[in-house]
């Protein structure tokens, strides 16, 4: 490592935390040049070429090495397919978003885990009062009137007449996705007030993204927690969680009109007649296109292309393992689970879920999330791949400390 470097960790904290503000608004706030270029990307980038000479990339872990490999394989599964033109695409985002990654994980290194943890605090409390205020604005330019489909308005989306959060993203699924990791974060470290704000603001947003499959999962990583943390003792914050949240809603019912609890229940009942908003359609499809070719699959990037030509639509698989299955096959799918189950096996053997739990929980939530939605390359993945690898990477040093 560039000693220089290392001695400007103070600098490096302005940095990360535009990094990290830049990384919510990418999905949403890009130029569009054949692929999303995003103020992130820019950021990073700038700073690779003032530090090129400098530059050093920290040492790989296990999992990092699985991954690559996996996308390597991914990427290779595109010389083979009927709609080159698609995987193509996927391949330039591999490279850009794999190139970000590394860029990102350098900076990181260089801080301390007390200053990310402050600036992931920080910038998820930001994301998520935005996300609120983009919202309620998007419902007051509508006059609250939620009749329509697949109507935006700024943080919001009326989606089959449902007032949908989308905030500073652009999918209300993906909202939560993103949120995960801010969630986990809040609720594993609620010593301040400040974390107790940003965990009740993330329980805010997530229920009003309305995301069925979302809220599931944010429901069972706070079970999951409170189990690791002697329930007993946690009744006390599942007991301020509800009465916050009903303190609220009272507010927002009675003063806003605005029943969220009704149409929350709507949401619930229609799972019974869309199945799954469809998914289990497109699943059947996926399996059928992986039957077509079990060892490398159809080609990355190609289920949409398939779907179109077979079923008239573009639709994507909306489950992570399935649509890698039938792009990738049985290769891609076994080197996709061995890296989720070193990344797991890293966090166990070096205790990071003992001191860290957040990041095992966050993960947790993502792999479940991973079964609802497609994410072959995505931000705030990255991100929090960057900041595990940077927690292993220092965990050498500071039990070397502790032996001395």
């Amino acid at each position: 490592m560039d000693s220089s470097l290392a001695a400007k960790t103070p600098k490096y904290e302005y940095l990360l935390f535009i990094l990290f503000i830049f990384i919510t608004l990418g999905n949403k706030y890009n130029i569009y040049i054949g692929f999303a270029l995003k103020p992130y990307m820019i950021l990073l980038f700038a700073f690779f070429i003032i530090h090129i000479y400098s530059f050093c990339f920290p040492k790989l872990q296990l999992f990092e090495i699985v991954m690559l490999l996996f996308y390597l394989l991914y990427s290779y599964t595109g010389a083979f397919s009927l709609y080159p033109q698609s995987s193509i695409r996927i391949i330039f985002g591999i490279i850009l978003y794999i190139t970000c990654y590394f860029i990102m994980k350098s900076i990181l290194v260089h801080s301390t885990i007390p200053i990310i943890e402050k600036l992931l605090s920080n910038a998820g409390i930001i994301f998520n009062i935005v996300s609120i205020v983009l919202y309620f604005t998007g419902l007051k330019s509508l006059g609250f009137v939620f009749t329509g489909d697949r109507i935006t308005e700024f943080g919001v989306l009326i989606d089959r007449d449902y007032p949908r959060l989308i905030g500073l993203l652009q999918d209300p699924n993906f909202y939560v996705f993103y949120n995960t990791l801010f969630f986990a974060y809040y609720l594993c470290n609620r010593h301040s007030l400040k974390n107790q704000i940003g965990l009740v603001l993330c329980l805010i947003t997530n229920l009003l993204t309305f995301s069925r499959g979302g809220l599931l999962v944010i429901l069972f990583l706070l079970v999951m927690y409170m189990l690791m943390n002697n329930p007993i003792r946690q009744m006390k914050l599942a007991a301020g969680l509800i009465g916050s949240l009903s303190i609220i809603g009272y507010f927002v019912i009675n003063k806003l009109k605005f029943d969220i609890f009704h149409i929350l229940t709507s949401r619930a009942n229609d799972f019974l007649n869309d199945g799954g908003s469809g998914r289990f359609e497109l699943w059947g499809r996926s399996w059928e296109a992986f039957s077509s070719n079990f060892i490398l699959g159809i080609g990355a990037f190609n289920f949409s292309e398939y779907n179109e030509f077979h079923y008239g639509d573009r639709l994507t698989v909306h489950n992570t393992f399935l649509d890698i299955l039938s792009e990738s096959g049985l290769v891609g799918i076994f080197l996709f689970c061995l890296f989720i189950f070193l990344v797991i096996f890293e966090i166990l053997r070096s205790n990071i879920h003992k001191h860290h739990q957040y990041l095992l929980l966050t993960f947790i939530g993502f792999i479940m999330q991973m079964s609802m939605l497609t994410v072959i390359i995505n931000d705030i993945f990255f991100l929090y791949l960057a900041v595990l690898a940077t927690y292993l990477y220092k965990q050498p040093k500071r039990e070397g400390k502790v032996h001395k």
